[in-house]
């Protein structure tokens, strides 16, 4: 374990040359996690008191994940970072037969390509015409509804192309 008064009562690091902040920088970006925090509390311990506040000056570092390194340095408990639980959910989480709902609106006015060279599907329902059936025909109210730019990407991924569909055109003389 680190004695942490040996570092406080030391004289610490009066000048940081350019050099040793280039240093200290390059050695920081290529640490990831509690590693980096650790190394950040080390060199901050070493700059003796006003050490936080001279680091965030001086390195550009901030001030709250020094403090974080310094209490894993303090108790040896590395904190996890949960990266995975940050962002928001998919809205099949939250209404989950959402993607079922589209596909009984837009099933049965959907056409195969009149000139049968793909096997995609053209609706000529536009995405807010979705969104208002969504509301009108399987009573979803305002507030649950998604935007009409996520039913274009729910639509996008369940593999439906809203387009009109042409028609046969007859040939130009």
């Amino acid at each position: 374990m680190i004695d942490h008064q040996t570092y406080l009562n030391s004289q610490g690091i009066d000048k940081l040359t350019p050099d040793a902040k280039r240093f200290l920088n390059e050695t920081r970006s290529k640490l990831k996690g509690s590693e980096r925090r650790k190394f950040m509390a080390k060199a901050v311990l070493l700059m003796g008191k006003g050490g936080q506040r001279r680091a965030e000056r001086e390195l550009g570092w901030d001030r709250k994940t020094i403090i974080k390194g310094t209490r894993e340095l303090e108790t040896g408990i590395d904190c996890l970072d949960n990266f995975s639980g940050r962002g928001r959910n998919r809205i099949e989480e939250k209404l989950p037969d959402l993607l079922d709902d589209i596909k009984e609106i837009v099933n049965p006015v959907s056409q195969s390509d009149p000139s049968f060279r793909t096997t995609e599907l053209y609706s000529p329902l536009t995405a807010p015409e979705v969104h208002r059936r969504l509301a009108d025909q399987k009573k979803y109210t305002p507030d649950a509804l998604p935007t009409v730019r996520t039913i274009i990407n729910k639509l996008n991924e369940l593999g439906f192309i809203l387009k009109k569909v042409d028609k046969c055109k007859p040939k130009k003389k």
